[in-house]
């Protein structure tokens, strides 16, 4: 069983890249922050890979890569939620929708007319 965990260096980047990105999200969207947040982690875990080259294999590295692989994973499953086609959640979508079609120019309405009821009987 590995118990060991990931260093505090590694635990902090994965921390602020994360808020980086969900303040990203606010800023251009879900896509463009998963985008940054990716390359921004890829190149982390190559620096923890080639440390871990360099240095004793033992010395928590093994962790830190694993760490940083799962959030790798979980950015790209966020990302594969964002994907082309597919509406983006930027928190104002169904707001403006709904005031655009407030505007929107409407057809003429239909009259219908008195409408009557026919019975069929004695009278």
């Amino acid at each position: 069983m590995d118990t060991e965990t990931a260093t505090d260096d590694v635990t902090d980047s994965i921390a602020h890249i994360e808020m980086q990105r969900q303040d990203a999200k606010k800023e251009s969207g879900l896509a463009a922050a998963c985008r940054e947040a990716l390359r921004k982690l890829q190149e982390l875990l190559d620096r923890e890979r080639g440390s871990a080259q360099e240095h004793d294999p033992g010395s928590g590295r093994s962790a830190n890569i694993a760490a940083l692989t799962m959030q790798i994973d979980k950015i790209k499953r966020l990302a594969d939620g964002a994907a082309p086609g597919r509406r983006l959640s930027t928190g104002r979508g169904r707001e403006q929708q709904q005031a655009a079609s407030r505007r929107a120019p409407r057809g003429p309405v239909r009259n219908k007319g008195r409408r009557t009821t026919r019975r069929s009987g004695g009278r």
